[in-house]
Protein backbone atom coordinates (compact mmCIF):
# COMPACT_ATOMS: atom_id res chain seq x y z
CA UNK A 1 0.00 0.00 0.00
CA UNK A 2 1.42 3.35 -1.03
CA UNK A 3 1.91 5.84 1.80
CA UNK A 4 1.55 9.56 1.17
CA UNK A 5 3.90 11.66 3.25
CA UNK A 6 2.19 14.65 4.80
CA UNK A 7 4.13 17.94 4.89
CA UNK A 8 5.20 19.27 8.29
CA UNK A 9 2.44 21.10 10.11
CA UNK A 10 4.78 23.92 11.07
CA UNK A 11 6.25 26.46 8.68
CA UNK A 12 8.83 29.03 9.76
CA UNK A 13 9.23 32.13 7.59
CA UNK A 14 12.42 34.16 7.96
CA UNK A 15 16.00 34.04 6.77
CA UNK A 16 17.98 31.38 8.57
CA UNK A 17 20.75 33.82 9.57
CA UNK A 18 18.49 36.42 11.22
CA UNK A 19 19.04 36.56 14.95
CA UNK A 20 15.36 36.33 15.89
CA UNK A 21 14.87 33.42 13.50
CA UNK A 22 17.89 31.59 14.90
CA UNK A 23 16.35 31.59 18.37
CA UNK A 24 13.27 29.84 17.02
CA UNK A 25 15.37 27.37 15.03
CA UNK A 26 17.23 26.55 18.23
CA UNK A 27 14.01 25.71 20.06
CA UNK A 28 12.56 23.73 17.17
CA UNK A 29 15.73 21.64 17.24
CA UNK A 30 15.56 21.21 21.02
CA UNK A 31 11.97 20.00 20.71
CA UNK A 32 12.74 17.81 17.67
CA UNK A 33 9.70 19.24 15.89
CA UNK A 34 9.34 18.70 12.13
CA UNK A 35 8.95 21.94 10.20
CA UNK A 36 9.50 23.61 6.87
CA UNK A 37 11.53 26.81 6.69
CA UNK A 38 11.50 29.54 4.04
CA UNK A 39 14.09 32.32 3.79
CA UNK A 40 12.48 35.75 3.84
CA UNK A 41 14.14 39.07 4.57
CA UNK A 42 17.43 40.76 3.76
CA UNK A 43 19.16 38.93 0.90
CA UNK A 44 16.17 36.69 0.23
CA UNK A 45 12.51 37.23 -0.66
CA UNK A 46 11.34 40.64 0.45
CA UNK A 47 9.03 40.86 3.44
CA UNK A 48 7.28 43.68 1.58
CA UNK A 49 5.86 41.03 -0.75
CA UNK A 50 2.04 40.97 -0.49
CA UNK A 51 2.22 37.23 0.20
CA UNK A 52 4.26 37.88 3.34
CA UNK A 53 2.36 40.97 4.42
CA UNK A 54 -0.86 38.99 4.29
CA UNK A 55 0.58 36.92 7.13
CA UNK A 56 2.37 39.69 9.01
CA UNK A 57 1.45 43.27 8.08
CA UNK A 58 4.46 44.51 10.08
CA UNK A 59 6.81 42.85 7.58
CA UNK A 60 9.10 41.40 10.25
CA UNK A 61 10.57 37.93 10.72
CA UNK A 62 10.11 35.36 12.05
CA UNK A 63 6.57 34.25 11.37
CA UNK A 64 5.35 30.81 12.38
CA UNK A 65 2.46 29.21 10.50
CA UNK A 66 0.76 26.32 12.29
CA UNK A 67 -2.24 25.31 10.23
CA UNK A 68 -4.67 28.22 10.50
CA UNK A 69 -2.64 29.91 13.24
CA UNK A 70 -0.14 32.61 12.28
CA UNK A 71 2.19 33.80 15.06
CA UNK A 72 4.73 36.63 14.93
CA UNK A 73 7.38 37.97 17.37
CA UNK A 74 10.16 35.57 18.25
CA UNK A 75 9.55 35.35 22.00
CA UNK A 76 5.83 34.79 21.47
CA UNK A 77 6.73 32.01 19.05
CA UNK A 78 9.06 30.45 21.61
CA UNK A 79 6.30 30.41 24.22
CA UNK A 80 3.79 29.06 21.70
CA UNK A 81 6.02 26.21 20.58
CA UNK A 82 6.94 25.16 24.10
CA UNK A 83 3.30 25.19 25.21
CA UNK A 84 2.23 23.38 22.03
CA UNK A 85 4.78 20.64 22.68
CA UNK A 86 3.86 20.37 26.36
CA UNK A 87 7.49 21.09 27.22
CA UNK A 88 6.93 21.60 30.95
CA UNK A 89 10.65 21.54 31.72
CA UNK A 90 11.27 24.45 29.34
CA UNK A 91 8.11 26.44 30.07
CA UNK A 92 6.64 25.45 33.44
CA UNK A 93 2.93 25.69 34.16
CA UNK A 94 3.08 26.96 37.78
CA UNK A 95 2.71 30.72 37.55
CA UNK A 96 5.64 31.68 39.76
CA UNK A 97 8.04 29.41 37.86
CA UNK A 98 6.68 30.58 34.51
CA UNK A 99 7.03 34.23 35.54
CA UNK A 100 10.70 33.66 36.37
CA UNK A 101 11.29 32.29 32.89
CA UNK A 102 9.32 35.05 31.16
CA UNK A 103 11.02 37.79 33.17
CA UNK A 104 14.38 36.89 31.62
CA UNK A 105 12.85 36.65 28.16
CA UNK A 106 11.35 40.12 28.52
CA UNK A 107 14.60 41.43 29.99
CA UNK A 108 16.37 40.55 26.77
CA UNK A 109 13.59 42.07 24.65
CA UNK A 110 13.58 45.37 26.55
CA UNK A 111 17.02 45.84 28.06
CA UNK A 112 19.17 44.45 25.22
CA UNK A 113 17.51 46.21 22.29
CA UNK A 114 19.53 49.45 22.46
CA UNK A 115 22.86 47.81 23.40
CA UNK A 116 22.55 45.40 20.46
CA UNK A 117 21.90 48.25 18.05
CA UNK A 118 24.73 50.42 19.34
CA UNK A 119 27.41 47.83 20.02
CA UNK A 120 26.69 45.38 17.22
CA UNK A 121 24.86 47.13 14.38
CA UNK A 122 26.72 50.41 14.87
CA UNK A 123 30.04 49.44 16.42
CA UNK A 124 30.64 46.02 14.88
CA UNK A 125 28.97 46.37 11.48
CA UNK A 126 29.16 50.17 11.08
CA UNK A 127 25.57 50.43 9.88
CA UNK A 128 23.70 53.73 9.76
CA UNK A 129 21.98 55.25 11.64
CA UNK A 130 23.40 53.29 14.58
CA UNK A 131 27.07 54.05 13.90
CA UNK A 132 27.11 57.49 15.49
CA UNK A 133 30.08 57.53 17.86
CA UNK A 134 28.02 58.53 20.90
CA UNK A 135 25.43 55.83 20.25
CA UNK A 136 28.09 53.16 19.72
CA UNK A 137 29.85 54.18 22.95
CA UNK A 138 26.60 54.08 24.89
CA UNK A 139 25.63 50.74 23.35
CA UNK A 140 28.94 49.14 24.28
CA UNK A 141 28.75 50.44 27.84
CA UNK A 142 25.18 49.20 28.25
CA UNK A 143 26.01 45.81 26.73
CA UNK A 144 28.88 45.37 29.18
CA UNK A 145 26.64 46.41 32.07
CA UNK A 146 23.93 43.91 31.11
CA UNK A 147 26.45 41.09 30.69
CA UNK A 148 27.76 41.94 34.13
CA UNK A 149 24.25 41.58 35.49
CA UNK A 150 23.99 38.14 33.90
CA UNK A 151 27.34 37.19 35.37
CA UNK A 152 26.08 38.05 38.86
CA UNK A 153 22.79 36.19 38.30
CA UNK A 154 24.66 33.05 37.20
CA UNK A 155 27.13 32.83 40.07
CA UNK A 156 25.00 30.44 42.12
CA UNK A 157 22.92 28.69 39.44
CA UNK A 158 23.83 26.99 36.16
CA UNK A 159 20.90 28.50 34.24
CA UNK A 160 18.94 31.71 34.50
CA UNK A 161 15.76 30.21 35.94
CA UNK A 162 17.66 27.90 38.28
CA UNK A 163 19.00 24.36 38.04
CA UNK A 164 17.64 23.47 34.59
CA UNK A 165 17.72 24.85 31.05
CA UNK A 166 14.48 26.68 30.15
CA UNK A 167 13.11 29.16 27.63
CA UNK A 168 14.79 31.85 29.73
CA UNK A 169 18.13 30.74 28.34
CA UNK A 170 17.26 30.95 24.64
CA UNK A 171 17.04 34.75 24.16
CA UNK A 172 19.81 35.26 26.73
CA UNK A 173 21.94 32.58 25.13
CA UNK A 174 21.91 34.47 21.87
CA UNK A 175 22.96 37.85 23.29
CA UNK A 176 25.70 36.11 25.30
CA UNK A 177 26.97 34.50 22.11
CA UNK A 178 27.01 37.83 20.33
CA UNK A 179 28.87 39.40 23.26
CA UNK A 180 31.67 36.86 22.96
CA UNK A 181 31.65 37.03 19.15
CA UNK A 182 32.17 40.78 18.74
CA UNK A 183 35.72 41.84 17.89
CA UNK A 184 35.24 45.58 18.34
CA UNK A 185 34.78 45.55 22.13
CA UNK A 186 36.98 45.01 25.15
CA UNK A 187 35.73 42.40 27.61
CA UNK A 188 36.56 42.17 31.28
CA UNK A 189 36.62 38.68 32.84
CA UNK A 190 33.18 37.38 33.79
CA UNK A 191 33.77 33.80 34.97
CA UNK A 192 30.14 32.84 35.57
CA UNK A 193 29.06 34.21 32.19
CA UNK A 194 31.94 32.46 30.43
CA UNK A 195 31.02 29.15 32.12
CA UNK A 196 27.39 29.66 31.09
CA UNK A 197 28.45 30.19 27.47
CA UNK A 198 30.42 26.97 27.48
CA UNK A 199 27.58 25.14 29.21
CA UNK A 200 25.13 26.22 26.51
CA UNK A 201 27.67 25.25 23.88
CA UNK A 202 27.42 21.63 25.02
CA UNK A 203 23.91 21.58 23.55
CA UNK A 204 23.94 20.39 19.90
CA UNK A 205 21.08 22.73 18.96
CA UNK A 206 22.99 25.73 20.30
CA UNK A 207 26.02 24.76 18.24
CA UNK A 208 23.86 24.26 15.17
CA UNK A 209 21.96 27.55 15.25
CA UNK A 210 23.73 30.02 17.55
CA UNK A 211 27.42 29.25 18.07
CA UNK A 212 27.75 28.16 14.48
CA UNK A 213 30.29 30.60 13.04
CA UNK A 214 27.82 33.47 12.73
CA UNK A 215 27.95 36.36 15.24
Amino acid sequence: METTLRPPALKLLGRHNAFNVRKVLWLLDELALPFAQEDWGRGFRSTDDPEFLALNPLGTVPVLVDGEAVIRESHVILRYLAARAGAEALYPTPLAARAKVEAWMDWVAYEMSMPMRGAYLGGELGLTPWNRASFVQMGRAEYAKRMGQLDVALRDVPYLAGAAFTLADIPAGFVVHRWFSMRSIERTPMPALEAYYERLSERPAYRAHIRNGLP
